[in-house]
């Protein structure tokens, strides 16, 4: 059996989309209404959730008609390059994004409980020297890429100490990453063999000796992970806090050097970074368009009718941005958003994820005072694809700061810790950012 053709899909790809998704979202909303049909690559189609209302009725669904398990989807689909490519985000696996019922409660209870150990206070000191190793990479300079140099960075040197290894190995995995996002076939090879080399190291280490860290806590947890289900545990983790995760902290400081509200300089703006953070989630989340489901029945959706084993994606950034849902004018607030999902498949880890954002960004402003985008924000460049709504580049200027001057600067932090000027120091393991098992009380 083929996938059914949807006609007058919208493309969720190519310039038009990248440039003004909005616009795209206007004209399918105006067609079709709550949902509507989409294309994610070339001749791989979706039913795409545009309405808030629809979108949390798709995400709190209570009855048999909506599954996470895309093995039906994906065996029909054809061998193409489009499929293949939508496969990296829509593969079946055996973790808590792909599951239902009772394997989806096991699974979401393992990352609830081993986040539950980090204590914010001391995440938020793990933050801080991440953010201050790589501001004094470029505050000398007084410009920089704070995509390359600061956003994505950041996730995968936390989360590299958090799985429990040392900093210094942190520079192979945003290797490897990197290249995994490339369009070029030979750095995407490269980069999937050595994201699988780095797993498959650290999954042996930490079978061979335990450590105070997420890994060993996903090994030891009473839910009893098979070998295979940690990594599968590890690589949405990594997927969840690497690509959505930087690019909140790009969207919203991009939306910070923008908007007078924040920032006359961004010490004494009239708002704050979390209102920032908050109208980043709501107008422009990482997670554009996600949220997969797939129809185990023939199903009347919000006048749509879905048929068995094909594809439904929620639009966090339509719904959130929804004409009747959202006045137009921008909510100090952020308003009711999705930016996290809903219902029982809402990210489990919204609070880290918030704190280390919020952490990184403060980091950067307390520093940088006067950062200024060295383009309007309307010509500011985004990558492109139909999940994640991510800047390419954020080129900023700001008076730079030197490690001899005197008053506060990352620098000055430095010394007062007891790393060294060329080596910031870090802890072995997360040990120190810890607390005791929740299954062990």
């Amino acid at each position: 059996m083929t996938l059914r053709y949807l006609p007058d899909a919208g493309k969720l790809y190519g310039p038009e989309f990248t440039n003004d998704p909005q616009a795209v979202y206007a004209r399918l909303r105006e067609r079709h209404g709550a949902v509507a049909p989409v294309e994610i690559a070339p001749g791989i189609q979706a039913h795409l959730v545009i309405s808030y209302q629809a979108a949390l009725d798709v995400l709190t669904n209570a009855d048999g008609a909506w599954s996470k398990d895309s093995r039906p989807w994906q065996v029909r689909l054809p061998d193409t390059p489009g499929a293949a490519a939508a496969l990296g985000m829509l593969a079946h696996r055996d973790n808590v994004l792909f599951s239902d019922g009772a394997d989806h409660a096991r699974y979401r209870r393992v990352v609830i409980d081993c986040y539950s150990m980090i204590q914010p206070h001391k995440l938020r000191d793990m933050v801080i020297e991440v953010s201050d190793s790589l501001i004094r990479g470029f505050a000398a300079k007084g410009s920089a890429d704070l995509v390359h140099e600061f956003a994505r960075p950041i996730p995968l040197r936390v989360f590299n100490l958090l799985l429990g290894r040392p900093d210094s190995d942190s520079a192979a995995l945003i290797s490897a990453l990197y290249d995994m996002m490339e369009a070029d076939p030979e750095a995407g090879a490269r980069g999937s063999e050595n994201y699988y080399r780095y797993i498959i190291e650290l999954i042996e280490s930490k079978y061979a000796s335990r450590g105070d860290d997420l890994t060993s806590w996903f090994i030891d947890h009473p839910a009893g992970l098979t070998q295979q289900e940690v990594i599968e545990a590890l690589v949405v983790t990594l997927a969840a806090g690497f690509d959505p995760m930087a690019s909140l902290i790009s969207n919203t400081i991009s939306r910070m050097v923008s908007d007078d509200r924040y920032y006359s300089s961004l010490t004494n703006g009239a708002l704050s970074t979390y209102d920032a953070l908050m109208e980043a989630l709501r107008a422009e989340p990482a997670m554009a368009n996600y949220g997969p489901y797939f129809t185990t029945r023939a199903v009347d959706f919000h006048g749509t009718w879905i048929q068995p084993a094909e594809l439904v994606l929620v639009s966090y950034a339509a719904a959130n941005t929804e004409p009747t849902h959202v006045p137009d004018e921008l909510r100090s607030d952020g308003g009711s958003y999705l930016g996290f999902g809903a219902g029982a498949h809402r990210c489990p880890a919204s609070d880290p994820a918030t704190l280390i954002a919020m952490t990184a960004i403060e980091r950067l402003t307390s520093y940088l005072s006067d950062l200024e985008l060295d383009v309007p924000r309307e010509e500011l460049e985004w990558r492109p694809g139909p999940f994640i709504r991510s800047l390419a580049t954020l080129p900023v200027s700001f008076t730079p700061i030197r490690p001899d001057q005197p008053g506060e600067s990352p620098w000055s932090a430095q010394s007062a810790s007891p790393s060294t000027p060329s080596e910031p120091t870090f802890p072995a393991s997360p040990a120190d950012y810890a607390t005791s098992a929740p299954w062990s009380s």
